[in-house]
């Protein structure tokens, strides 16, 4: 994975920055993790997001608090998106959140399964 990359997958938040058909952008704090050579975000099937990166994958991830507010420094890195249903991504994912997030991760999906909408996420795939 790129240095780019890999820098942003320590973070706790990341600023996903998609792009309306306009061009105009919009930014999304989301937690991020590492698999292998990608970065991957879990969201739900209908979000805007999800619209955006299926009309158009190139993206923008720039260091962020869990407000949105870009880090002091922080620059964009420009990354391509996919969005990924399969199990073993699912998997790979829910895995790598449960590790990096704990308690808040597990809440979380403690959460979407009392609404029903545990099995509604996607995952985000992104690639330099």
């Amino acid at each position: 994975m790129p240095h780019e990359l890999s820098a942003l997958s320590s973070e706790p938040y990341v600023s996903l920055i998609t792009f309306r058909k306009s061009g105009e952008s919009v930014p999304t704090p989301v937690w991020v993790v590492a698999d292998g050579d990608r970065l991957l975000v879990t969201t739900a099937p209908t979000s805007g997001k999800v619209k955006r990166i299926r009309r158009t994958d190139r993206v923008e991830l720039i260091a962020c608090d869990m407000r949105g507010n870009f880090a002091d420094g922080a620059v964009p890195v420009t990354a391509t998106a996919a969005v990924r249903t399969d199990d073993e991504t699912l998997t790979a994912m829910d895995a790598a959140l449960k590790k990096k997030y704990g308690a808040k991760y597990l809440a979380i999906r403690l959460a979407q399964k009392v609404r029903g909408s545990a099995a509604q996420s996607v995952a985000v795939e992104l690639r330099a």
